[in-house]
């Protein structure tokens, strides 16, 4: 439910605070007052594009603002907790929403939903649970086969929710199958390119047998090959200076010789020292037994390895040329082979796919049934509750047909739905798209509402001159009407029709100053005599006509009644 609006600098209006609250609030007022601008903040308030036209001229910006009242828990909440908003506490279960919006005269907007900056889109998730709004333009749409389709759907409720739903989930998965389909038959060249080519690179690793980390292995290898006989001097000669077959001036020989010298001594701190250099011998004979082996590889590895040695990067060069790194040939080891038997079970695979399919489209075939069949029953039930209602608006012969034909498959099911209507004894049903007249078409829609409210309820209804086109008796039906949707929802009118507006628990007035603004004072909340020369005046132009205000006195009786 919407508590409050406030709005500035939109439009003609300079500042209005809107205070609406529960059951049905009609809005009236002069014709350029700007009772449409509080539609046009609604719509932006509920993430409608924003036009920079809509910033009254000379100022810098427009804004608007509103405060909801909504189940503390839901998916308003959620949507709210999602976007980093809060809910204001406002009784046990319930919680204040506040959203606003600001729109400047480049063009740029900027909105808040809890308190929080928001994208617009998360406003046009909130109007979703929040408000229906209908004007002209919802008229307009009404005369869509989607539209029609979605009202009969709405009427439904949770039957048919559940058995569209299936069929929603039939038609994607058959609608997946048969994209696989297609892809593996329309590209079946390509993948048997793809098998073929792959079969080749897994050959060629099996046949290489790569190792991990094998090239950098060997890359050291050819390395120390490639220098072999400057490395063989170099170890060569270390190893003689450490232990030499001659024994005269190499270190183990001549640490042999200190540590015989200092044995021979009597002090036992030399004796220690002896120790250490007995150590140093020891050590001394352990790295020239070392550099031995190291010369001995050497020597047998020759020339002959070398060329072993290149021989193997080259082919593992070759698997690095054609995958990247030596690391990618080996993931291709491990994973081509399933990929491979993907591609080559073509075949079975589309006889496999082919079955599904078929399964699908026998499963799809039956939810469509189903549907078809739900709402058939449904449309029945909705054309004559809203003949009913049509009754009551001043169209005592009319008669409304809501036709579910064949149509064409979609994701929405496979029905046609159209609603019809005979405006008199003996006419043929029409479609509302070709045969309803303005008010026609605006009574149709809010008897289609009022009956659907009974098994879609929405929070809050907003009509934008829902009566044009009409007046006289089928207005004052068309106010029943919205004082009766107002009993489980908030409605809201913009209206020009006193009938209408006799039958709001809270008139308000937007009224236009001398200068052509329209400022906060301008709008009121009419009662008493007040209310009694609006009344008047939209009767018949006079605040202070006496027939009019007996006139009006007549009209508020009447909700009384």
């Amino acid at each position: 439910m919407i508590e409050e609006m406030r709005l500035r600098d939109l439009g003609v209006i300079a500042e209005a605070v809107l205070p609406i609250g529960p059951g049905f609030t009609a809005i009236t007022g002069e014709t350029g007052a700007g009772k449409t601008m509080v539609v046009t903040g609604l719509g932006l308030l509920l993430g409608a594009r924003a036009d920079s036209g809509a910033v009254r001229a000379g100022a810098a910006q427009a804004s608007v603002a509103g405060v909801w009242i909504v189940p503390s828990t839901g998916s308003v909440a959620d949507t709210v907790a999602d976007a980093g908003g809060e809910l204001e506490p406002y009784d046990d279960d319930r919680g204040e929403l506040y959203v606003s919006r600001t729109l400047t005269a480049e063009g740029r907007s900027r909105a808040s939903v809890g308190g929080r900056a928001a994208p617009a889109g998360v406003l046009a998730d909130l109007a979703d649970d929040l408000v229906v709004v209908h004007g002209q333009s919802e008229q307009l749409r009404l005369r869509s086969a989607a539209a029609q389709r979605d009202a009969l759907d709405r009427f439904g409720g949770s039957a048919i929710a559940v058995v569209r739903a299936e069929y929603e989930a039939a038609w994607e998965r058959w609608r997946s199958l048969s994209a696989q389909l297609d892809e593996i038959a329309g590209n079946r060249e390509r993948r048997q390119a793809e098998a073929e080519e792959l079969r080749q690179a897994l050959a060629l690793i099996e046949a290489t047998d790569p190792q991990p980390g094998e090239d950098d292995a060997l890359a050291e290898r050819a390395e120390r090959l490639a220098n072999a006989e400057e490395l063989r001097q170099a170890a060569a000669v270390a190893r003689s200076a450490l232990s030499d077959e001659d024994g005269e001036n190499d270190v183990s020989t001549l640490a042999a010789e200190a540590r015989r010298a200092l044995e021979r001594a009597s002090d036992p701190a030399l004796a220690e020292i002896a120790e250490s250099i007995a150590e140093i011998g020891y050590r001394a004979t352990d790295i020239a037994t070392q550099l031995s082996g190291y010369l001995a590889d050497l020597d047998e590895s020759g020339p002959h390895e070398l060329a072993a040695v290149e021989e193997r990067r080259s082919a593992l060069a070759a698997l690095v040329r054609a995958h990247g790194t030596l690391d990618a040939a080996l993931e291709l080891w491990n994973t081509g082979s399933a990929r491979l038997a993907e591609l080559d079970d073509d075949s079975d695979h589309i006889e496999r796919l082919t079955a599904e399919r078929d399964a699908a489209r026998a499963a799809l075939d039956e939810a469509a049934a189903a549907l078809t069949a739900t709402r058939t029953e449904a449309a029945g039930r909705l054309g004559a509750a809203v003949t009913e209602e049509l009754h009551a608006l001043a169209m005592p012969d009319a008669r409304l047909v809501v036709a579910v034909t064949e149509g064409s498959e979609s994701a929405h099911g496979r029905d046609d739905v159209a609603i019809l209507l005979a405006p008199h004894p003996g006419a043929e049903p029409r479609s509302v798209a070709k045969g309803a007249s303005g008010g026609e078409l605006s009574r149709v829609m809010l008897a289609i509402e009022v009956v659907i409210a009974g098994t879609d309820p929405v929070p809050t209804f907003v009509f934008d001159e829902v009566d044009a086109g009409i007046g006289g008796a089928a207005a004052i039906e068309v106010g029943r009407r919205l004082a009766r949707l107002a009993r489980s929802s908030q409605v809201i009118a913009v209206t020009h029709l006193a009938q209408v507006a006799a039958f709001a628990n809270n008139h308000l007035s937007v009224v236009k100053a001398n200068d052509g603004q329209v400022t906060a004072s301008s709008v009121r909340r009419l009662d008493g005599e007040d209310r009694e020369a609006e009344m008047a005046r939209l009767l018949s132009g006079l605040t202070d006509s006496d027939a009019a205000l007996e006139h009006a006195r007549e009209l508020l009786a009447l909700r009384e009644d």
